[in-house]
């Protein structure tokens, strides 16, 4: 009988996979040194706050696949350690592969970044801010081509 149970168990829920990756991303990041979490949220550009529940097992917010390449990046993941993490992450994401979890750029070699600035709290100069930002991307781009 004990056979039995043991063969019509259910899988573990989406919960305690996503749980599962998570609980390794925390033990890698626990022996990197202090101020990782701080450090992806910044290439993330997102809030500390978004990296503590994406990296806290006890939440059950999923990593979004987009991000990935970025932690692996900043914390310096091991070849065992990153291979380890992605199985743990395609088994709780079995439609997210390893490939679709590298982001890769558009056709045209377009990127997108954002960058987080102050409100002054007018409103008419920041709208000025965000076009001289925009257009000084433009005018990288510009750049770029020429040089190619």
């Amino acid at each position: 009988m004990a056979d039995d149970q043991r063969n019509n168990r259910t899988p573990p829920a989406r919960e305690e996979l996503v749980a599962s990756y998570k609980r390794l991303l925390q033990e890698y990041l626990d022996r990197r040194p202090s101020g990782m979490r701080l450090q992806i949220a910044r290439a993330m550009g997102k809030h500390r706050s978004f990296v503590s529940q994406i990296t806290n097992p006890a939440y059950s917010i999923p990593i979004p696949a987009r991000h990935l390449e970025t932690i692996f990046r900043i914390c310096h993941f091991s070849p065992v350690e990153r291979k380890t993490f992605l199985a743990a992450y395609t088994e709780a994401h079995p439609n997210q592969t390893a490939e679709k979890a590298t982001p890769a750029r558009k056709a045209s070699g377009a990127r997108k970044i954002e960058i987080e600035l102050p409100s002054s709290g007018d409103a008419k100069f920041d709208e000025a801010v965000d076009e001289i930002v925009k257009q000084f991307a433009k005018q990288i781009a510009k750049l770029g081509q020429k040089r190619g």
